[in-house]
């Protein structure tokens, strides 16, 4: 039975059980610590203890858009806070710049879409409908102002694309880029061989530059948004409501954490992955650096992704208990429980099961564990008075009432003994030890019920049950 198991029974077992010294007796050896008692009823109570842990309903550290400083900080330690509402300013020139950037290259592919859009509907199409009515193909004059136009549309193209921030859009532009220059050369050099099919090899080169104006523009634009977005979150709200705590987050602390409205969930990526999640967040790229060592001030340098500060919900604490393999089945949410929190040992807390993670951890004894989230409640002085409110990171004890037998069948765990694969007491019958496999259900260190095997009345080896043999004479 597991260590973690507790049971209590009434009363009326406990007459049942400590019968008179008519009803219990030594083996016929003389007294060797053999008692003999009959089996009762009584209400049998399970509970299963585990270790837990004091909760917040929510708590997130907020974390550095962009590289910089802190420019404004409008709130003050301990702070009550409401979500949305504007924690401190960031200022980052960096992030400044890279927008302005954008707009910039942005600017440029816009320009390169029309210059493409020009020469291939409307610069040559005078001169190719001429070419295509004689049938005697594009002349050198013709050429050469198609290829000046195709010139000026590669030329605006990789200044768009050299305009870029450094990394994946300007390697793909630019490889885009070198594609279309290589399908125009082709196509010329086909056009000026086969002579009437000039004009057709011309405009479709001219709707491949234009696609790639096109395909830069979507680059550009997307590069813009981005970069808006990160200057945007330079004023950092309040990610939830709560309590501001302006230290240092602790390390492993676990809590979400937020830059204004999103969500930084770099560190929980590999390392592999870091720094292009934290360039698709608008960041400098870089994985999160470690927590500040003192409160946060204006004037403050930070990096992107460094925590700044945490906001904590206390308006409804609740529990995280690891229950061990070997009890996590008996669990169910509803189950009741009553915490002690070290902090305060002479005080009890309601508490009830809500949830139970799927998802087993290690647990201090080298097996696993389940988390199992309980609701916290009330608690009540040795006295009668009202405990103190726990605060969030506490360690706890919960007690869980996992089953409760009403007027059971039970007898003390000592009598029960393993046989095989199951269960056994040694019944008495006429002074006559017998084994007699039986079947628990609510069970623990103390008293066990007894579903299958006994009843009432029936008298059995409660204590030296090791010391009994089969067909011994027990008085």
């Amino acid at each position: 039975m597991h260590l973690s198991r507790l049971l209590t029974g009434g009363t009326a077992a406990l007459a049942a059980l400590t019968v008179g010294t008519g009803l219990a007796g030594c083996s016929s050896g003389g007294p060797s610590g053999i008692t003999v008692a009959t089996v009762g009823r009584a209400d049998v109570a399970e509970v299963v203890q585990a270790p837990a842990t004091v909760a917040a309903r929510a708590s997130a550290v907020v974390v550095a858009p962009a590289a910089g400083s802190v420019g404004v900080l409008r709130v003050r330690e301990g702070q009550q806070v409401r979500a949305g509402q504007v924690l401190l300013q960031v200022d980052s020139p960096d992030a400044r710049r890279q927008l302005r950037q954008a707009l910039q290259a942005d600017r440029r592919a816009a320009q390169a879409g029309r210059t493409a859009g020009a020469s291939g509907s409307g610069g040559n199409s005078g001169t190719n409908r001429a070419s295509a009515a004689s049938g005697s193909g594009p002349t050198q004059v013709q050429v050469a102002q198609a290829d000046r136009a195709a010139r000026r549309a590669f030329a605006q193209a990789r200044t768009a694309a050299l305009a870029l921030p450094a990394g994946a859009a300007r390697t793909q532009a630019l490889a885009a880029l070198r594609v279309s220059q290589s399908q125009y050369a082709a196509a010329r050099a086909s056009a000026v061989q086969l002579n009437g099919q000039v004009a057709a090899g011309l405009g479709n080169q001219s709707a491949a530059v234009a696609a790639l104006s096109s395909a830069q523009r979507v680059q550009t634009t997307a590069a813009v948004e981005s970069a808006r977005r990160t200057v945007d979150s330079l004023t950092v709200r309040a990610p939830v409501d709560g309590t501001v705590s302006l230290a240092p987050p602790p390390a492993g602390s676990g809590a979400a954490t937020a830059s204004g409205s999103t969500a930084s969930l770099l560190s929980a990526l590999p390392q592999s992955l870091q720094s292009q999640a934290g360039a698709l967040l608008g960041g400098s790229g870089g994985a999160p650096s470690a927590s500040v060592d003192a409160a946060l001030a204006v004037g403050r340098p930070v990096a992107s992704g460094q925590p700044l500060l945490t906001v904590t919900d206390t308006s409804t604490l609740s529990l995280t208990a690891a229950v061990d393999e070997t009890d996590v089945l008996l669990v169910q949410p509803g189950v009741t429980a009553t915490a002690e929190v070290d902090a305060v040992p002479d005080a009890s807390y309601a508490a009830a099961v809500t949830s139970l993670d799927p998802t087993p951890t290690a647990s201090s004894r080298g097996g696993v564990a389940y988390v199992v989230r309980l609701s916290l409640g009330a608690g009540t002085l040795a006295g009668g008075d009202g405990a103190p409110t726990p605060r969030p990171g506490m360690s706890a004890v919960v007690a869980l009432n996992v089953r409760t037998a009403r007027n059971a069948v039970a007898l003390p765990a000592a009598a029960v003994f393993r046989a095989g694969r199951g269960d056994a007491v040694w019944l008495v019958i006429g002074g006559v030890a017998r084994q007699r496999a039986v079947r628990l259900g609510a069970q623990g260190a103390t008293r066990v019920q007894v579903v299958q095997g006994l009843r009432a009345g029936q008298r059995v080896v409660v204590r030296g049950a090791d010391q009994v043999r089969e067909g011994q004479h027990v008085t």
